[in-house]
């Protein structure tokens, strides 16, 4: 309360509406990866915000295209607007160890980011480090490439193991002591909620001289699709069933009953369709069938959701733990959440059924308002994509009668 120590007439501004949640971002992506120049930006953080800047940057004259380059062309292609590049150098990996930071490392410092990838790299380290680093962070999804090469697609079904070193004095040490640990029994990374893996790699043509046909990991196209796909409909619209721009052909032709294989197993496909083309025809993160966030859209949707919160309710801390506060999160949270589910991105005809917020004496008792906490319970009915369509049909005869007597 102002002193007031003069009669007069004293005017003051009290805030007292409300403070909007705003969303945030969701289609930046960062690619770690080698570029044409592989001496180019070392360990550095680059913003690209279209070709012709990744260009002037990472190619000169004469240089040949690489698969990080082929993912940043997919990813303005397919409709990306901005992203992040970071070169970890050539021959090393894209993350460091001890105190050296680099590739993945450098992203963490960049809350845009919300798609990670690592175009072509499909060992099981750097598949690792992908998820890792997504799975730290909670705030963004990475999209993962298989290798270009599948003997057999029941690989994909089953998870890559790396054989330990051999131990010290024994017959292999000198063996292994060369020869990098290699991965045995499948191709497909462990479960994870922040990864969604992608089979099989594309056939574009290069936009650098000669101009070819080469093969591509699609991560970088796809990374392109989920941009596309939120600027267009929203995070809650599940990225599939999207024409693949750029893509003249398939390095391995899917059937449906291959599809059947991989689907419930988390591997999404691209597939041609006689009359539609290239398509992206999966929806699925790595979480296991039994997950909340089996679906992608989910898992993105609930990212942004609790991303925004975090930054636009910061405002709360510190302010005095009482029913006033309650009462504003309450208004400010119940605001944003009422506005995802008029977008379409919860389920329910009417706003109590698509969400709540509870803070308050319950959630909020003593023992917790002296620790210094605030607790607000939030739970949320996310739409699911159609994966399923089934139309039932069944003869009708016209003009029928049953006589009930």
């Amino acid at each position: 309360m102002p002193s007031y120590l003069a009669p007069d007439v004293y005017i003051e501004e009290v805030p007292a509406g409300p403070r909007p949640i705003e969303a945030v971002g969701t289609s930046t992506a960062g690619f770690v990866g080698v570029p044409p120049v592989a001496s180019a930006h070392v360990n550095e953080v680059v913003p690209i915000n279209n070709w012709t800047e990744f260009r002037g940057r990472f190619v000169s004259e004469g240089s040949t295209s690489t698969l990080l380059s082929h993912a940043v062309y997919g990813f303005f292609l397919n409709g990306g607007s901005r992203c992040y590049v970071a070169n970890p150098g050539a021959n090393k990996p894209i993350a460091g160890g001890g105190r050296q930071r680099m590739g993945l490392e450098l992203f963490e410092e960049i809350d845009e980011i919300a798609i990670v990838a690592a175009p072509g790299l499909t060992d099981p380290a750097s598949l690792e480090a992908l998820m890792a680093h997504c799975e730290k962070l909670k705030d963004r999804v990475a999209v993962l490439d298989t290798p270009e090469d599948v003997p057999s697609i029941n690989l994909l079904t089953q998870v890559a193991v790396v054989n330990p070193p051999a131990k010290r004095g024994s017959a292999q040490e000198d063996k292994s002591a060369s020869a990098p640990a290699s991965p045995t029994g499948g191709l497909r990374p462990r479960p994870s909620e922040f990864a969604a893996l992608y089979f099989p790699w594309i056939t574009v043509q290069d936009p650098l001289p000669p101009n070819a046909i080469v093969s591509v990991a699609p991560s970088g196209h796809l990374a392109g699709i989920w941009a596309r796909t939120d600027s267009t409909r929203g995070v809650h619209k599940a990225p599939a069933n999207e024409p693949v721009r750029g893509a003249v052909g398939l390095a391995y032709t899917l059937t449906r009953a291959e599809q059947e294989e991989l689907n419930p197993n988390g591997v999404n496909v691209i597939r041609f369709f006689r009359g539609e083309g290239i398509r992206v025809w999966g929806a699925r993160t790595l979480a296991p069938s039994s997950s909340e966030f089996r679906y992608l859209n989910v898992r993105r949707l609930f990212a942004m959701v609790e991303e925004s919160i975090a930054r636009s309710m910061r405002w709360v801390v510190f302010e005095p733990n009482d029913m006033t506060l309650w009462k504003s999160i309450r208004r400010d949270v119940g605001a944003f959440l009422k506005r995802l589910w008029r977008d379409g991105a919860l389920m329910g005809t009417t706003p109590e059924e698509a969400f709540f917020v509870k803070c308050d004496a319950e959630t909020n008792p003593s023992e917790i308002v002296d620790a210094g906490m605030v607790v607000t319970i939030i739970g949320m009915a996310p739409v699911k994509p159609a994966e399923f369509v089934v139309f039932r049909i069944s003869q009708h005869a016209s003009g029928a009668e049953v006589e009930i007597v």
